[in-house]
Parts: C-alpha cells; structure tokens; sequence
C-alpha cells in the first residue's frame, strides 16, 4: 500500500482578500495558516506534500516552505497553468482564471500514483482532520473508496462578507449523497442563507454539514480528472469560457452517482479559520495564538 500524500491548492491569487493571502504571516513568528496545516499533517503522518501553485509564485513559497516544514517533509511543486489543457484546445483570449479546483488537483499528476489528501492552501482544518483523514487513506482497499471532511455551517462562515461552501447531504451509513456548491453564504437578519440571485434569500441549518475542499481519494481520482476534463472544456468554452470552473465537488458528486465511487463523511466539530477578507485576518491570528496558548502547538511550529 503506497503512504498517503497531501496535496495543497496554492494556485488562486486572494482577489477579495486583495494579494498573495496564501503566504501572508499569522504569527509573530512569521507562520502562515499552511504552517499549521503542514505540521498537522505532518503529525498525522503525511511524509510528502505536494503544492499546486502558479510557476511566477514558486521563489515566494520556496522561501516560506522549503526552510520550514521542508526540513521535516518531502516537498514538491506542481504548477497549475491555463494552457494545461488537452490537445486540440486553446485558451480563450477572454480567460485569464485558472480553470478550478478539479484542474489544479489535475495539476499534480505527475506526483501522484497513490492515495492523496486535497487542502486549501487558506484554510486551518484542525489536528483531528488530518489525523481522520491520514487514517482513513492509509486503510483503504479499493478503487473508489473516497473521504472527505465535513464541517458544521456554523463554524465556517466570516461575519466580513459571503462565503462559497459545498452544501453536503450526508446519507444514514455516514456516505455523501449529494453535494451542491453554494457561492454566495451569509449571515442575513441573524439567519444564515444563500442567495443565487442576490435578492431572495434561503435559510439554512446551522448545523448542516460542508465541504472546505478536504477530499481524500485514491488514485484513480487523477486518472477520472484527466478524462473528464476535455467533456468540461466542451461546454465551458461554449457556453461560459471566461468564468467556467472545473469543480472537484462536481466530479466527486458525477463518479458517486455514476456508482463508480463512494465517499465517507468523516465529521470535525473543530471551527474553521481562515482569511477570505482582509478584516478576518486580526480575528485569525488571535485564534492561532489562543490554541498555541491552550498547548495544542508549540510556540515556534518548525525549529
């Protein structure tokens, strides 16, 4: 059985948070939100990681990375590019985002050809996650056999502005059922809700379960992203070439309903940070420094 790698989607360019967020310290001592992501996963047991980011953005991580956590893991560096596409496609002259999750995980193929975690680069999942999930890979026997953490609502909104979750609907043997990609989340008039069309707003549960784009899958999940893509590219170079994503919660959800996979909902009551706006940053770093208080981290992570 190969050892589980981790993969980091590092590629997007913070447009609302207005830089590099990716890399911006959220320590005294310098960390960034990866650091913890890293040494979590480190802890669990993750010996490689692997991040996906854009090719002009490598000396930048390079310098956060490699003298750090790269002391104490296997780092390498996959770099997502809009002309990564199949033979006989162009980029349209209008496109200048890169083509979503689902790529930028297609992005990594070269490094992958075993079990594989996926993060964002932006978000602190917590200890247990990556523990859960570590676990879960390093078990599995079969193709197929996804996983995926879900956190409650709740504990992953910003009170700054909206935010994009995968709303999951999780069946009664703990499978993922269903997944649909919420873009706009917020809390309005105390109730948090959806909006599709910015003027009517849909409550949901507090406690319904979400997506943070933590999947665990074997590796085949490359080969389906490869195969699947040039069917993306189809439609979205017809019908929306300028803003069209290739979505992992998309594909997950295709394979599952196509009975061609199945994934776990593995659960954290952990609360999510992150930075999505600026102003989240201030109420991220006291977080980070209260856990480093409570113990649950050392004061410096990497020595």
């Amino acid at each position: 059985m190969k050892e589980p790698v981790l993969v980091i989607m590092a590629a997007g360019m913070g447009s609302r948070y207005g830089g590099l967020k990716q890399i911006d310290p959220v320590t005294d001592q310098g960390e960034i939100i990866l650091d913890f992501s890293l040494y979590d996963a480190m802890m669990a047991g993750f010996k490689k990681a692997i991040f996906v980011i854009k090719e002009e953005n490598l000396e930048d991580f390079r310098k956060l990375v490699d003298d750090r956590a790269g002391k104490h893991m296997e780092i390498q560096y996959a770099f997502q590019k809009l002309e990564d596409m199949p033979e006989g496609y162009k980029v349209p002259e209008e496109r200048v985002k890169p083509w979503g999750t689902g790529h930028a995980i297609m992005s990594a193929r070269a490094y992958v050809d075993g079990p594989f975690a996926v993060i964002n680069a932006d978000d602190y999942y917590g200890p247990s996650a990556f523990q859960a999930i570590y676990d879960f890979l390093s078990n599995v026997t079969e193709k197929g056999q996804f996983t995926m953490v879900s956190y409650l609502l709740k504990n992953t909104i910003t009170e700054n502005g909206h935010v994009a979750r995968g709303i999951c609907s999780v069946d009664e043997k703990g499978y993922l059922a269903d997944i649909v990609e919420r873009t706009k989340i917020m809390r309005v008039d105390g109730k948090i809700s959806y909006t599709e069309d910015e003027e009517s707003w849909t409550p949901l549960e507090e406690d319904t379960p979400v997506s943070m784009n933590f999947w665990g899958y074997t590796g085949e999940m490359m080969e389906e992203l490869v195969k699947r893509f040039p069917e993306f590219l189809d439609d979205a170079l017809a019908n929306n070439p300028e803003k069209a994503e290739y979505l992992i919660p998309k594909v997950t959800d295709d394979l599952i309903k196509e009975g061609k996979a199945t994934c776990r909902v593995l659960t954290s009551v952990d609360r999510w940070y992150g930075v999505t706006y600026r102003e989240d940053k201030e109420n991220v770093m006291n977080a980070l420094q209260s856990l480093k208080d409570k113990g649950l981290y050392p004061d410096v992570l990497w020595k």
